[in-house]
């Protein structure tokens, strides 16, 4: 009788502490970026996605995703207070990739109030002929 009490008093305080850790909202300043257009001598191009955490519990982002092995996301792995911010670099690098539009995804995974959130990068890469020519 003791531990079927000692245990129903340990699960009600594990979830008495996770609601008082309140819940985090991701909330970006944009989630979309266009590169414009940049030469194939120069194929690689960077751009930062900054964030909040307007929620009033901390922000965790688990994953991030990109749909293509030529854009790489970065993200801060430790947790993010309510009221910080923080941001998500995304790198493209054209080098080898046919020139012309390009537009690539990158999915979070987070703890946030809404867990997937999708950030979108795209521009225009010209051929290198194209500078020559100039």
């Amino acid at each position: 009788m003791k531990k079927i009490l000692f245990t129903t008093l340990l699960c009600v305080l594990n979830i008495l502490f996770v609601i008082a850790q309140g819940t985090a909202q991701i909330t970006f300043e944009k989630t979309s970026y266009n590169f414009g257009s940049f030469s194939e001598n120069s194929p690689k191009v960077t751009c930062k996605f900054k964030f909040t955490n307007t929620g009033d519990g901390p922000l965790v982002i688990h994953q991030a995703i990109a749909s293509c092995g030529c854009t790489v996301p970065q993200y801060p792995k430790e947790p993010i207070k309510p009221g910080e911010s923080g941001e998500v670099t995304v790198t493209y690098n054209g080098a080898g990739k046919f020139p012309g539009h390009f537009r690539k995804t990158i999915t979070l995974r987070t703890n946030s109030k809404n867990e997937i959130t999708r950030l979108v990068v795209e521009g225009d890469m010209t051929p290198a002929s194209a500078d020559a020519n100039k």
